[in-house]
């Protein structure tokens, strides 16, 4: 909070040692702390209601967009939802695949699931004009432990990439 060396500190302890005496120090340091303890709770009270009316703005922008989206969509139908797998040799005008997954430590198959690259490519392959992936962008930066976990999670950041 304060730039204060250990230096300037002795001498405002030689000071207040000289100015308020031995006596009275200890009171005075007591108050001094307390006074310290009530601005520090007053900081943290003011960062926690600020921070939780960043979440309710974020949370009202969320709703906002959901609700377009969901107004948007109101009217369309015939949509088929799936797995990769129940999509194979089949095509449809867009596709939304989603990683359905925060980060790789979090994926309940693991990243050679998660990450499998004829998954994907059958995912985004099947879409005659527009695929889309749904993914955290905590997912292209994997932390690989082999050179076989880099293969896999390739596939994903060139998708990264060039789908921009």
């Amino acid at each position: 909070m304060f730039d204060i060396g250990w230096s300037e500190l002795v001498v405002i302890a030689v000071v207040a040692l000289i100015a308020i005496g031995p006596k009275e120090l200890p009171g005075v340091l007591r108050m001094v702390g307390q006074w310290m303890g009530k601005a520090r709770k007053m900081a943290a009270e003011f960062q926690g209601q600020f921070q939780e009316a960043m979440r309710e703005a974020e949370m009202a922008d969320l709703k906002k967009s959901f609700d377009e989206v969901r107004e948007a969509a109101s009217g369309l139908t015939g949509f088929r939802v799936g797995t990769v797998d129940k999509f194979q040799g089949q095509e449809a005008p867009a596709v939304i695949y989603s990683m359905a997954t925060s980060s790789a430590d979090e994926a309940p198959r693991g990243l050679d699931f998660l990450y499998d690259p004829h998954r994907l490519n059958v995912a985004t392959s099947r879409a005659r004009a527009l695929a889309i992936i749904v993914a955290s962008p905590d997912l292209i930066r994997v932390s690989c432990r082999t050179p076989h976990q880099m293969v896999l999670a390739n596939a994903l950041c060139q998708a990264w990439e060039t789908g921009g």
